[in-house]
């Protein structure tokens, strides 16, 4: 059995979420909404009073038959075969209104399943590229399609299961105990009583499995998605079998975790079973008893049965309905851990749009670390003019790729200012931010649509022309026009259709066609062969007129027209000038300029 911390750390969970989800069901200023609530509401109330007032059809029927109706004059004139019409009837009714009930609500579920898929879609969006970095796509996904899949469930039953199921079996109760007399009310008491406090505890114990099973699922889908993310790795190595071994291992987990909740399972049900059964017996040996002694009926006796077995559904239901309402809380519980997941970066109270003037782009005595034991940027202080171009050339490791991350703010600076026309990044938004800077990054990835589409991606309202323009400039049009289905042509998953020129080419094409004034350049063309490397490098160059460009490159060769060159090393500033000054220098940057040449007259 699960602790007793552990139990109230669940339920603390539980009634968070049931907070979260909640307001759904009730929105401010969403009028539409509270009244198909409350017409539901209405529906259901209907139903259940239906339900409670059918056995007395089926008992006047049954007393008409064996000759022991009385004068009721509710029954008068109806006859056996009128009161079995309206005991149908009666039923009937009962299922038309809760059908009524669903249509009325649907759109109501529907729409709470919606706002919170977006809203949780959003949010993740808005997390830090160091939570994105730490986190695994697949078990993300897999929260996120559980957490939403539990919404209009829980929603549901929150409006429509545990509290009307509670009316339902009082009205009964006392109805047994109106008709026929207190013992029957006790009785019936005892066993719902009994059942309800057998099937919490129960389910209780339960959660711990179920979060257990979804823990083990979650890291199989991981390393399924982990797998086929990399499938080219794992033919390179010939590691198809190992990643199978892997992949059952962890499913071999899952199947332990979800055979321990079906037995708990079958132990709930036969448990339930048991003590609806006992109280079912209980009643109906009274009940025959008082047929015998005289002071019931048969049709007392039939309408006994009915309202037992009346009992017995929604006390199934609602043994069922707080099973699944605990686990979809668990489901949805990981889901509202990651809407409450701070974003590391995000927009002060009041930020204004960032407003360019020039692009100057300053750096003033920046420290960073992606952990804070480890410093990767050493108080760098940087100015780069507003349409100038600046290259930052270093090792592995100096720096470059963190610079340009600051820039764009997947992080925030631990220590000075990173500056664009004297407007600390901190203090806009982080949209007008982004927008004012493109950027082609070292690996491009691409959505598994069309070239099309992944160009216009970086400006969804251009025309066919403007995205054309843009591939001529990237050396990508004649390409594309060659393929068969052209611009409509599919890339494939993360753009595996192309290939690494091509990509690249890609990502390029839809920089130009976002036109930004600030460029960042994170090795550009570090994918491309040497003569496509030159045809677009003098086209970045092109670009780049009148705009303020950083360049982050690796090759050397690429960068040698740069207004200034810095050599970072180790997070530091130790060299920069112009190309020919630094080489006449035959400091940091001559050494590796020499390297880089030796390097590539070996491989010629």
């Amino acid at each position: 059995m699960a602790s007793d911390e552990e139990l109230r750390a669940a339920q603390r969970s539980g009634l968070r979420t049931v907070r979260r989800v909640a307001p759904y069901l009730w929105p401010e200023g969403e009028g539409w909404v509270k009244r198909r609530v409350v017409f539901a509401v209405l529906a259901l109330f209907v139903a259940k009073l239906v339900a409670v007032g059918t056995p007395f059809f089926y008992k006047a029927a049954v007393d008409s038959l064996s000759g022991e109706a009385q004068d009721a004059a509710w029954t008068l004139g109806a006859g056996a075969v009128g009161l079995t019409v309206a005991y149908g009837g009666a039923r009937l009714l009962n299922v038309g209104f809760q059908q009524l009930r669903d249509v009325v609500f649907a759109r109501v579920g529907q729409r709470a399943l919606r706002q919170i898929a977006v809203e949780t879609f959003t949010h993740i969006h808005r997390l830090s590229m160091r939570y994105h970095i730490m986190r695994r796509t697949g078990g993300l996904s897999r929260v996120i399609e559980r957490g939403v899949k539990g919404v209009e469930f829980l929603l549901r039953f929150l409006l429509f299961s545990i509290g009307p199921l509670l009316l339902e079996l009082v009205m009964i109760a006392v109805v047994l105990a109106w008709v026929f007399d207190i013992r029957y009310l006790l009785v019936v008491a005892a066993v719902i009583g009994l059942y309800i406090a057998f099937t919490f505890k129960v389910t209780e114990w339960r959660v711990k499995i179920r979060r257990e099973m979804n823990e083990q699922d979650t890291d199989a889908n991981q390393k399924a998605i982990d797998s086929l993310l990399n499938f080219e790795t794992v033919k390179y190595f010939g590691a198809e079998s190992r990643e199978a071994l892997r992949y059952d291992t962890a499913m071999e987990r899952y199947v332990s975790a979800a055979l321990r909740t079906s037995y708990s399972l079958a132990f709930l049900n036969f448990g339930q079973s048991l003590i609806i059964t006992s109280g079912l017996v209980g009643v109906m040996v009274m009940a025959a008893m008082g047929v015998q002694n005289g002071t019931l009926t048969t049709g007392d006796f039939v309408m006994v049965n009915a309202y037992m077995i009346q009992i017995t559904m929604p006390l199934n239901f609602l043994g069922t309905v707080y099973r699944e309402i605990r686990q979809s809380l668990v489901d949805m519980g990981d889901m509202f851990d990651l809407l409450e997941q701070p974003a590391e970066v995000a927009d002060k109270p009041g930020a204004k749009p960032l407003e360019v003037s020039g692009g100057e782009v300053t750096l003033d005595a920046v420290q960073f670390g992606y952990d804070p034991d480890r410093p990767i940027l050493k108080g760098v202080s940087l100015k780069v003019p507003a349409g100038r171009t600046v290259a930052i050339v270093g090792p592995s490791g100096s720096g470059k790729s963190t610079i340009g991350r600051l820039l764009f703010r997947f992080y925030d600076v631990t220590g000075g200012a990173l500056t664009i026309d004297g407007q600390d990044v901190r203090d806009v938004t982080q949209d007008s931010l982004h927008a004012q800077i493109g950027v082609v990054p070292q690996d491009t990835v691409l959505f598994n649509d069309t070239i099309l589409y992944n160009i216009a991606y970086g400006r969804p309202d251009a025309t066919r022309a403007e995205i054309e323009a843009a591939a001529r400039a990237a050396r990508l049009h004649d390409f594309v026009a060659g393929l068969p289905d052209g611009y409509d042509t599919r890339v494939g998953e993360r753009g595996l259709k192309l290939s690494g020129g091509e990509k690249q080419r890609v990502g390029i094409a839809r920089t130009l066609l976002k036109n930004p004034p600030i460029l960042l350049l994170d090795e550009a063309t570090s994918a491309l062969d040497t003569e496509t490397e030159r045809d677009i490098q003098s086209e970045l160059e092109a670009m780049s007129e009148g705009r303020t460009v950083i360049t982050i490159a690796h090759r050397l060769s690429t960068i040698a027209a740069a207004d200034r060159i810095v050599v970072l090393e180790n997070g530091e500033i130790v060299e920069e000038g112009t190309h020919d000054t630094l080489l006449a220098r035959n400091g940091r940057y001559a050494s590796l300029w020499r390297r880089q040449a030796a390097e590539e007259e070996e491989a010629a």
